[in-house]
């Protein structure tokens, strides 16, 4: 009779159980007598006769596609102001610079989690800093990612119910109604489309919305650039800037607003691991390919939307690109192109969202049960975890007023530190240990280093300077 088990000898034992994919190493496994034997030196992924194969897993596709989803969220929308400050030249430069910066953050982030057994973010961090950078890095999880969640939120009722910057959507399509009552149109939009997607407790379980939202974002950079190739065609579109303007303080400002823009825009770090968890046969090469596909597809996505979106509209190109499209386009369709953008937007953050809350759901719950079963293990618990949350970002996304100005500066700090900050100093603490780095390693290393302290500085200062200016 065939078996996947492998033999063990009369004075050990071993205790077979399915397998479940949120193991630790020494749940499931009970030690093998010997006096230079540990139960923590058991490497589970050697261990395929005992186990077996994880066919239950995500595929390479699947967590390409959550990753991808994980990067490419609202800030999508900023990217072709960025090139009216920075010139076509040098912003798709840099966009490829950080998508590069970013594949190597994540590959060193995932080594050394697995070189120390970490299952979590925090976790590694704790092994390489200690309990109080652990706890530090899970606050800046959860401020990070339930502030973009609530912007999500924010942005969503805009584009429905109109804003002061926005027509809302069903305003134009149906008049004044209920519909025009924003909290109204997100606690449905909450209720019937969100709950459902966020109560999901493993994040492979989102591998097709996050394919479909990836696809949105796809549909947007097609239709921007067919629009920016018709008015090329008709001589409606200005010569385009190709390099940085020094030559005044509001563009010497506009750069110190951009450079935070750009360092966080493939922040995707605190969702690493939980991927990496349920890939199927996963090993650091398989997530490492998992990375690259995923930064070749951002910045695809991103330099298309950046330089499509900046040669349609030029000077007039607004830091929020979606407000560009409640305008005439100038061109046959124009109302139904614009509809197809912003109805396609939000179906895009309504499918990106769930993957965002996956991890802030994941942290809470480490910081406040620590050592309790996985949520995976306690569906009550992750239920309740999941509403309360829920109901936490919709009190947010309207009541909470000036809350814009507040993210401006979280995401000069809390963003920053998860992509480059934390895993810089990971990686030149525990690379001491093992195989330790190569030089290039230290001095990427060092670089993310010295990057995000300067990018969390210029970010800070210049929102300050900024809003100084406003204020006067």
């Amino acid at each position: 009779m065939d078996s996947n088990y492998s033999a063990v000898s009369k004075e050990s034992f071993v205790e077979l159980q399915v397998k479940d994919d949120n193991f630790r190493d020494n749940e499931h496994l009970k030690p093998i007598s010997g006096d230079d034997f540990e139960a923590d030196d058991i490497d589970l992924d050697d261990l395929p006769l005992i186990f077996g194969e994880n066919k239950s897993g995500s595929g390479e596709y699947g967590a390409v596609f959550n990753l991808t989803t994980t990067i490419i969220g609202a800030g999508i929308m900023a990217l072709p102001a960025t090139m009216k400050v920075l010139g076509l030249v040098v912003g798709v430069i840099l966009i490829f610079l950080m998508g590069v910066l970013s594949d190597i953050s994540v590959e060193l982030l995932v080594r050394f989690s697995v070189q120390c057994k970490a299952l979590s973010y925090g976790e590694v961090v704790e092994a390489a800093l200690g309990r109080t950078a652990k706890i530090l890095s899970e606050i800046c999880i959860i401020v990070n990612n339930a502030g973009v969640l609530v912007v999500y939120l924010i942005i969503i009722g805009d584009v429905l119910s109109g804003s002061i910057r926005h027509t809302g959507v069903f305003d134009q399509w149906l008049g004044h109604g209920v519909w025009d009552h924003r909290k109204l149109v997100v606690l449905i939009i909450l209720v019937i489309f969100l709950a459902p997607l966020c109560a999901m407790d493993k994040i492979d379980s989102l591998s097709l919305s996050s394919a479909a939202s990836v696809a949105l974002a796809v549909v947007f950079v097609v239709v921007a650039f067919a629009i920016a190739f018709i008015k090329l065609v008709e001589g409606k579109i200005e010569s385009p800037r190709m390099t940085p303007d020094f030559g005044s303080k509001q563009a010497i400002l506009d750069l110190l607003v951009v450079i935070p823009i750009m360092s966080n825009a493939y922040v995707c770090h605190f969702n690493v691991q939980p991927i990496y968890n349920e890939l199927e046969g996963r090993s650091p090469q398989k997530m490492n390919r998992v990375s690259r596909i995923t930064s070749a597809i951002c910045v695809l996505v991103y330099a298309s939307t950046a330089v499509a979106g900046y040669l349609l509209f030029g000077k007039d190109t607004e830091s929020d690109i979606l407000t560009n499209f409640d305008k005439d386009l100038g061109i046959r369709f124009s109302t139904a192109l614009n509809y197809i953008v912003r109805v396609g937007y939000v179906f895009h953050l309504i499918l990106v969202f769930p993957v965002i809350h996956f991890s802030l759901r994941q942290t809470v719950d480490a910081l406040l049960f620590e050592g309790s079963a996985p949520l995976t293990e306690s569906r009550k618990r992750c239920l309740a975890l999941t509403a309360v949350l829920l109901a936490l970002l919709y009190f947010g996304s309207t009541m909470i007023p000036n809350i814009w100005t507040a993210f401006k500066f979280t995401g000069a700090t809390t963003a920053v530190s998860l992509g480059y900050t934390f895993p810089s100093l990971i990686a030149l603490r525990l690379g001491k240990q093992g195989s330790g780095l190569s030089v290039r390693e230290k001095i990427l290393s060092w670089f993310m280093l010295i990057l995000a302290i300067v990018v969390s500085i210029v970010g800070v200062g210049g929102n300050i300077y900024s809003m100084s200016t406003e204020s006067d």
